[in-house]
């Protein structure tokens, strides 16, 4: 076993890795900088501390004693975040590059960074029925303003760390990961769990309308949390040393998307379409090739049954009077 640092443990991705680690028989140090009761998951068989790993420092303290470590921490969250905060999402930099500082002085044997599908060049995703986009496709580079950047580059940080100084980095680039314990509102959320609030909350109120951002012809896939808990922990373990896409090929439209969420809840609302809105791409998807190839790696989890249990889920905290985080 063992003992292993999760960095943005108290975040979405990071508190089911963390429960997911702990089941496992590891020793985990969950480290994250917002106060203990803003954590999305709290695992009481977890060392939680509360730091901020901006600092080199900080980054020092957390990796210290430990051999492995997943770097899940960024300022980020959906389009409406990140297009309003690129700034703020590109101080991200310092994490990763004062964890693998860290990394390397304290010896560490394995260090996974969580990049983004948000790497990809905007010039492959401007059409709705985009060809799945393949690792290749990252460069020539146009990533997403900001957030997107941030990533690309710290991908090759990663990567320049393994050649110069022998560190084992791997590399994974998330596709809209979505699920339970997440946040659903305050700006944040990502489009499955905001659909399902505003049906949650059209359910509950007796609503008829539903705001969708844009035409809702803009296409995505979406994959389920435990497929990309499952797959980030084979990355790591691995020794593929490319980045590599984690993600789900069954791509639908926004309006696909409030359609199933409207079948789940057993409604129909009337949909009003902002066209103001951030939008991001006009189509994103994943091309799972080198996943099936290098790891055999497939989602287990279809969008519908991942929604059902996201849907009930937001029911149970909207219905309950909790607030998201």
């Amino acid at each position: 076993m063992k003992k292993i640092l999760v960095a943005g443990a108290g975040g979405f991705i990071g508190g089911h890795l963390v429960g997911s680690l702990i089941s496992q028989g590891h020793s985990v140090k969950a480290v994250d900088k917002k106060p203990l009761e803003n954590w999305y998951q709290i695992h009481q068989n977890a060392e939680n501390l509360v730091l901020d790993l901006n600092d080199l420092n900080n980054c020092r303290t957390s990796a210290d004693g430990t051999d492995i470590v997943y770097n899940l921490a960024a300022d980020m969250g959906g389009m409406g975040f990140i297009e309003a905060h690129k700034a703020e999402c590109m101080l991200s930099v310092l994490i990763n590059t004062h964890l693998l500082m860290a990394a390397r002085e304290k010896n560490i044997e394995r260090f996974f960074f969580s990049s983004s599908a948000c790497v990809y060049s905007a010039l492959k995703q401007t059409r709705t029925d985009i060809v799945p986009l393949k690792e290749e496709d990252a460069y020539p580079a146009m990533p997403e303003d900001g957030y997107g950047w941030e990533k690309l580059f710290s991908e090759r940080m990663c990567r320049h760390f393994r050649e110069d100084f022998g560190l084992k980095t791997r590399v994974a680039r998330f596709h809209n990961v979505y699920g339970p314990y997440g946040t659903y509102d305050g700006g944040r959320e990502k489009a499955p769990a905001a659909i399902c609030r505003k049906v949650v909350q059209a359910k509950i109120g007796g609503g008829k309308n539903i705001d969708i951002w844009g035409d809702g012809h803009q296409t995505r896939s979406f994959m389920y949390i435990d497929d990309c808990v499952k797959g980030t922990q084979m990355v790591l373990n691995e020794d593929s040393i490319e980045p590599i896409n984690l993600g789900s090929e069954e791509m639908v439209s926004i309006n696909q998307l409030v359609d199933m969420v409207e079948e789940i809840a057993g409604i129909k609302l009337n949909r009003n379409h902002d066209l103001t809105a951030p939008q991001g791409v006009r189509g994103r998807s994943s091309d799972n090739t080198m996943m099936r190839e290098i790891y055999g790696w497939e989602p287990t989890h279809t969008l519908m049954s991942g929604l059902e249990k996201t849907y009930q889920w937001i029911f149970d905290e909207i219905s309950s009077g909790k607030k998201s985080f």
